[in-house]
């Protein structure tokens, strides 16, 4: 992990309070465009990087300089590819309201919500496990 790789954890479990509370609208009011929102949201946290990611903008300027400062750092590359998860996620829902399959939309968002709860409310960022699980069984799968 290289020091511009590694990030303050509590920024994450940040962003992950604020997606729960965006996905759960969408849930709860079936407001598409909001979930296309998020999907922008997690389609930067992804591909682009977590420190221009909105909610990764947010936490620095608005939140962390309210709190102590911590020497605690987490890899970046485990909550990309979680980023990545819920991007496709949000992206399948869009699409599923978008195109009139509100069931589609509701289920797609709603695995997005959960996993986001899992993190906001446990610290257990389920992408980032299945991330290391990959990286894990990646090397036994070449030697097969």
């Amino acid at each position: 992990m290289s020091a511009s790789s590694a990030v303050d954890p509590r920024g994450p479990r940040f962003a992950a309070v604020v997606t729960t509370v965006v996905l759960a609208v969408v849930l709860l009011t079936g407001w598409w465009p909001l979930l296309a929102a998020q999907t922008v949201v997690f389609a930067i946290g992804a591909f682009v990087g977590l420190r221009p990611a909105p909610y990764s903008v947010l936490y620095r300027v608005l939140v962390a300089p309210r709190l102590r400062p911590t020497s605690e750092r987490e890899d970046a590359a485990p909550l990309r590819f979680a980023q990545a998860v819920g991007f496709v996620f949000a992206l399948v829902g869009t699409v599923g309201y978008a195109a009139g399959l509100p069931v589609l939309g509701i289920v797609a968002t709603a695995f997005a919500l959960f996993a986001a709860f899992l993190n906001a409310a446990f610290g257990f960022c389920l992408g980032c496990e299945m991330y290391l699980l990959i990286r894990r069984l990646a090397p036994r799968a070449e030697q097969a």
